[in-house]
């Protein structure tokens, strides 16, 4: 098979989906078929903005930076990205199957390019698109209604029909072009069902790269090196993901632990601010994945902070898979993890604001001091075995494929 990746941004540029996706590549082409993905070129220092990626899979559409890091970048869905678009493949194998993994423009171009060439769409929904913008703007009502207004003149013939002004109403836009929609959580695709985004949505969790776990794992040590207890916090630094809230949960709970914290993002220097002078808190930066993997297998605790906003959150599912507990405050995570972790209390569930924060910063940083402790005397808990397992990329792959196979049959 032939099959065509879009994103809204391009595979190196730092996020959860596009660490996916390039493993689902990789694993496409040892299975012996073959992948083109397509999204924005990226501006950013280590990208160009003037040639394409030397990696012959890309294809790199024009774009403007949309982020002042120049991180992220946005194609324009029109008739000149579709040119553009066009021209390039056809120096390509012909399509079998197009695979659209994003949310906005990169979802219109590629139900654009389908819609054009006849050729049938697997859609994987990665985001909460509602709580995401919720989480950034409090004009998100308003915003969603600009990005329905635009899903309905960019994809005319394709969902423009879908009514409704909501996240959902986006969603479910984005799926009428779709012959099977895949989600990489139990939680998220019965939530995309409950909206009727689609009838029923395949659930394909993301994965880790099965070799690099087996290195990684190799070269950790036997035993747990003596020391304070050790936490690792990794991800984008937005208000989305609750880094701020977490390290004044960290500060506030007084716990004699280190902290490495992996990643980048416009939050950084108020990340900065907030554990100025505390002993071993230490920000890595951006690391590569194979770094960022050792890390976690080093530490004793990965936290993952969001709430609502992730649609898997791979991270503590990558910790898992390296044996490395995780304080989960998202439940829904917690729940399809099944085990191994400490889950946060759900201390603000009825309260609004600023009590609200409040009360989940205390329940945080109270779970940050029982995981603490448990880490010290020795009893901290074991991840599920059969996450770990079934988290490898190598099984995600052929759960993928077989969804594949059935759309193409049913041609």
């Amino acid at each position: 098979m032939h099959i065509v990746f879009f994103g809204d941004q391009h595979l190196d540029s730092l996020g959860g989906a596009q660490v996916s996706m390039r493993l689902q590549r990789e694993f496409l082409e040892r299975a012996g078929h073959t992948v083109t993905v397509v999204a924005p070129r990226m501006r950013a220092s280590r990208g160009s903005a003037t040639r394409p990626s030397e990696n012959p899979a890309y294809v790199d559409l024009p774009s403007m930076p949309i982020t002042v890091d120049r991180e992220y970048s946005m194609s324009w869905p029109g008739r000149g990205t579709d040119r553009f678009l066009d021209r390039a493949m056809t120096r390509r194998p012909a399509v079998d199957l197009v695979h659209v993994q994003a949310d906005f423009w990169g979802a219109f171009i590629g139900h654009r390019y389908a819609a054009r060439h006849g050729i049938p769409v697997v859609h994987t929904m990665h985001n909460r698109v509602d709580v995401g913008l919720a989480a950034v703007t409090p004009l998100h009502r308003p915003v969603l209604g600009i990005l329905n207004a635009w899903r309905r003149t960019a994809l005319r013939g394709v969902g423009e029909t879908v009514a409704g002004s909501d996240g959902w109403a986006f969603l479910r836009g984005l799926a009428a072009g779709a012959s099977a929609v895949t989600a990489p959580s139990t939680h998220f695709a019965r939530r995309l069902e409950q909206h009727d985004v689609f009838d029923t949505v395949d659930v394909v969790w993301n994965g880790i790269d099965d070799d690099l776990r087996d290195a990684t794992l190799a070269a950790a040590p036997a035993q747990r090196e003596p020391g304070r207890p050790r936490f690792v916090w990794l991800g984008r630094m937005s208000p989305e993901k609750r880094l701020l809230p977490f390290l004044e949960a960290f500060v506030a709970s007084g716990v004699d632990a280190e902290l490495d914290i992996i990643g980048g993002g416009a939050q950084r220097a108020a990340a900065e601010k907030i554990v100025a002078g505390r002993a071993g808190v230490r920000f890595a930066g951006r690391l590569t994945y194979a770094q960022t993997l050792a890390h976690i297998a080093a530490a004793d605790a990965l936290v993952q902070t969001s709430i609502g906003f992730e649609t898997q959150g791979m991270t503590p599912f990558e910790a898992a898979t390296l044996g490395t507990p995780s304080v989960i405050c998202d439940p829904d995570i917690a729940a399809e993890l099944g085990g191994g972790l400490w889950a946060v209390p759900d201390a603000g569930a009825t309260a609004t604001g600023r009590e609200r924060e409040a009360r989940r910063a205390d329940a945080l940083a109270e779970t940050l001091r029982r995981a603490a402790s448990d880490i010290v005397a020795g009893t901290a808990p074991i991840p599920v075995p059969e996450v770990a397992e079934a988290f490898r990329q190598s099984s995600r792959t052929a759960a993928m494929i077989r969804v594949y196979e059935r759309v193409l049959a049913g041609r």
